[in-house]
């Protein structure tokens, strides 16, 4: 277990007892931020991408991995930042250098942050954006009326290992906000074997976009089931970039979503709240390795 420690609330003067969380190395080892005692917390006024994160190095491997940066919400609205050891931690956030230009990359063992939340998951509503929308969702209608059988596009480099090989059990990290939904989306890439994870440079309709090496994924916290234009829209940008694709969605999907993301080949996952992300079709149970058949 982590070292709690005192944490005294500037605003209100409450004092908590506090506990950097643990996140799982892709060794298996439980990582979590060395907490600085002496160090008072600060309020959180203005987020700002490159103090999202810190970079950690992992006790048991040393891999260096960039995990979220502890954080506490005080019960008088006040979110405090929890400063951190320089010792065995470092706030960096991966540059475009690490992992090619024009992109935000996320190290072997965590993402680099999307922003807040609240501003990179907007609320869902019937208005869609107009810029690409049209044209992918007649892309799509042509395609279905064409009656050519659809066939999900192929990655440009699949996956480090498949699912017949062995790769541990998948440690959830426990779902209470948009960003822990992002979190999980990202660490359930990397099991499944795409370790390149990075915020994608397109930003879908809905929710947060992630990328990986011959992977494109969409992660939707929002509290509205994905339609079936969002599973057209993700399939179809996959397409544009020869790139597989998946939907990691909090909420579910409508019955509509399920049968053309089954024509389309788009593995849909369901977020449940203990972040264990639930297969929802029989593409999903193959990417995962756990169709019974």
């Amino acid at each position: 277990m982590t070292e709690s420690v005192p944490v005294r609330c500037p605003a209100c003067r409450r004092e908590h007892l506090y506990a950097a969380p643990s996140y799982p190395c892709a060794c298996g080892a439980p990582v979590a931020a060395p907490l600085d005692p002496r160090t008072a917390p600060t309020a959180v006024t203005h987020r700002v991408w490159d103090e999202q994160w810190i970079a950690v190095d992992c006790p048991a491997c040393g891999r260096r991995a960039h995990w979220p940066q502890p954080e506490l919400d005080c019960p008088c609205g006040t979110v405090l930042r929890i400063p951190v050891a320089r010792a065995g931690a470092e706030r960096t956030a991966p540059t475009g250098t690490e992992a090619g230009a024009g992109a935000q990359p996320w190290s072997d063992a965590g993402p680099a942050a999307p922003d807040d939340p609240a501003a990179t998951a907007p609320p869902r509503s019937t208005a869609r954006p107009d810029a690409a929308a049209p044209h992918t969702a007649s892309g799509a209608e042509a395609e279905a009326a064409s009656g050519a059988r659809a066939r999900p596009p192929v990655p440009a480099a699949g996956p480090s290992h498949g699912p017949e090989q062995r790769r541990g059990v998948f440690r959830p990290v426990a779902i209470r906000t948009a960003r822990d939904a992002v979190t999980v989306a990202a660490l359930y890439l990397r099991w499944l074997g795409y370790p390149d994870v990075r915020r994608a440079d397109q930003r879908p309709p809905h929710g947060i976009g992630l990328a990986a090496r011959g992977m494109l994924a969409q992660v939707d916290p929002t509290a509205c089931r994905a339609s079936v234009r969002d599973v057209e829209c993700l399939w179809l940008t996959a397409m544009t970039e020869s790139a597989g694709c998946v939907y990691f969605s909090l909420t579910g999907y409508a019955p509509d979503a399920r049968d053309r993301a089954d024509s389309l080949g788009v593995p849909l996952f369901v977020l449940g709240p203990t972040g264990t992300p639930l297969p929802a079709n029989g593409p999903a149970r193959d990417l995962a390795g756990t169709d019974p058949h």
